[in-house]
């Protein structure tokens, strides 16, 4: 084996144990915690490099707050994050740069996340002045070229401000904007779920091509369970802050193991109607519990249609079904 092909086998990313809690507080003057919202309570994975691997859940499991997380846009209340071998909570000064520059996150709403009052031009333009990777303002703007043309826009682009772009247009600068540190790792926080249906495929298409071309590597956080196969090379499903199930793709969709991955997994569309109405739906009973509150052992034993004493007792272990396949349930 080469040494290229070593490198591409070792992880790009590990997550170990990452936690964030978010405190409640009570009282205006003292402002007392009185508890946490445990948005994301010990997740552990690895990505490697240039792989996808996709992220999903209901809405208020937690993927967002674990991309930011990982990233250290929310600082973390336990574990260890490793973006290219940098510990990215221990990372202080120049090296807190560096991870600024190997990761990077293309945001959900497109238009939120671009500076209103800001030209094309400066806003991608701007981590080239921050990281100091183009020195005089022409090779910035020739830069800034290069990478709009990258994403399928032009310099004539470059002086016109975010409202003068469609949604696609503009989630392909805020592409842009990424890829300007020349990154390793993208965490994608939901970036197609703000557009129209028949933009969503060109910017899958867009990020797939840039991963071809430039070996960049992703976290790819959606709702879209079918586009999640589309794209990812792996997937996790996360249920109320944990990771209840990790799976190749093709393995995951054909033979779910968790009761919540089986509930979702038969909620997809199929587009034979013969088969759509052969389906069997798993429609989950109660609510989400809270997240500040989570129920003892199994987190989804209280909606859970095969649960059992034992689940609601007892944390189940996170194991390794076949090779590759995790799943933490007592009955897998």
């Amino acid at each position: 084996m080469s040494a290229t092909e070593a490198n591409a086998t070792e992880p790009i990313v590990v997550v170990e144990n990452l936690k964030k809690y978010f405190p409640i507080k009570q009282g205006i003057v003292f402002q007392k915690q009185i508890g946490a919202v445990r948005a994301v309570d010990g997740v552990s994975f690895s990505i490697a490099h240039a792989e996808t691997l996709g992220l999903v859940g209901e809405s208020g499991c937690g993927k967002t707050t674990a991309g930011r997380t990982l990233l250290n846009l929310y600082p973390p209340t336990e574990g260890r994050v490793f973006i290219d071998g940098l510990d990215v909570r221990a990372a202080k000064g120049a090296d807190a740069l560096a991870v600024r520059r190997k990761a990077q996150m293309i945001f959900q709403d497109p238009f939120a996340s671009l500076n209103p009052r800001w030209t094309v031009s400066s806003i991608v333009g701007e981590p080239l002045r921050v990281h100091k990777l183009r020195k005089s303002n022409k090779e910035r703007t020739d830069r800034v070229v290069e990478l709009l043309e990258l994403v399928g826009l032009s310099a004539r682009h470059l002086n016109r401000f975010p409202h003068e772009f469609s949604g696609g247009q503009r989630q392909r600068i805020g592409v842009a904007r990424a890829l300007a540190t020349e990154p390793v790792f993208i965490v994608c926080d939901e970036p197609i779920s703000a557009l129209d249906v028949s933009i969503q495929a060109q910017v899958v298409n867009l990020l797939e091509d840039l991963q071809d071309r430039l070996g960049i590597t992703y976290l790819f956080i959606a709702h879209d369970l079918s586009m999640v196969r589309h794209i990812c090379d792996r997937v996790a499903v996360m249920y109320l802050g944990i990771i209840v199930e990790l799976a190749d793709r093709d393995r995951l969709y054909e033979e779910p193991l968790h009761p919540y991955t089986q509930s979702l997994l038969s909620a997809v569309p199929v587009p034979d109607p013969k088969l759509e109405r052969a389906r069997q739906r798993i429609i989950l009973a109660g609510d989400v519990p809270s997240p500040a509150n989570p129920p003892s052992g199994c987190r989804f034993h209280p909606r859970c249609p095969i649960a059992y004493d034992q689940c609601s007792k007892v944390v189940p272990d996170w194991r390794e079904i076949k090779p590759g396949h995790w799943v933490a349930c007592h009955k897998a």
